[in-house]
């Protein structure tokens, strides 16, 4: 078994599928989808996406220094793809998507309702880095669908929520996880020894 070498390029897979939504007001919202985002920093709450110059939301976010990251779904995926591929110019993506846009609690830029996970930014800096810019920005608030919370630890059902990712030009749904956080070195809790029954004669 050998192994083959490729020209130099981002082979980071997988990576989100994101819609991203942007605009102050409703006849200028936007979604563009975004795969080039990610955490930066846990403490102080730090994002980023990246975006080519030449898209609409591009000159919306650099206007607007907001945005807001919503997470795609199973159901949600042909959107997803329809406005990574069609340009705001030409449509109201909303409407042509039947997405609803949401008043986010901080941001301008609405969110998707139909998306279980909205991450509303403000944006610190635009780095120009060549193909792309990248908008590091600052996380202000996170909403969640509380149809996806566990009712016990009210943590988040991301699988329940049919969250899906990007894998080399495919959108993909998650399996199930193959272990937690720190698995790998948990300690196995032992067995109790069964006590012997006292005889009652």
């Amino acid at each position: 078994m050998g192994r083959v070498n490729w020209k130099a390029g981002n082979m980071v897979y997988p990576v989100p599928a994101a819609l991203v939504s942007c605009g102050s007001r409703e006849e200028d919202y936007n979604l563009i989808t975004v795969s080039w985002t990610g955490t930066v920093c846990t403490n102080p709450p730090l994002c980023y996406i990246s975006l080519r110059k030449e898209r609409l939301s591009h000159q919306i976010i650099s206007r607007e220094k907001e945005f807001v990251i919503n997470l795609s779904t199973e159901k949600t995926a042909r959107a997803t793809d329809w406005c990574g591929v069609k340009s705001g110019r030409d449509f109201n993506k909303f409407k042509e998507c039947g997405l609803t846009p949401l008043k986010a609690s901080v941001v301008k830029a609405p969110l998707v309702s139909e998306c279980p996970v909205a991450i509303e930014c403000r944006v610190l800096e635009i780095k120009e880095l060549g193909s792309h810019d990248m908008f590091l920005a600052e996380v202000l608030s996170v909403s969640v669908d509380d149809r996806y919370l566990d009712g016990e630890s009210g943590a988040f059902d991301m699988h329940k929520a049919g969250l899906i990712a990007s894998s080399h030009g495919k959108y993909c749904g998650l399996k199930p996880p193959l272990g937690h956080f720190g698995y790998s070195i948990r300690k196995k809790k032992k067995k109790k020894k069964a006590r012997p029954k006292r005889n009652q004669s």
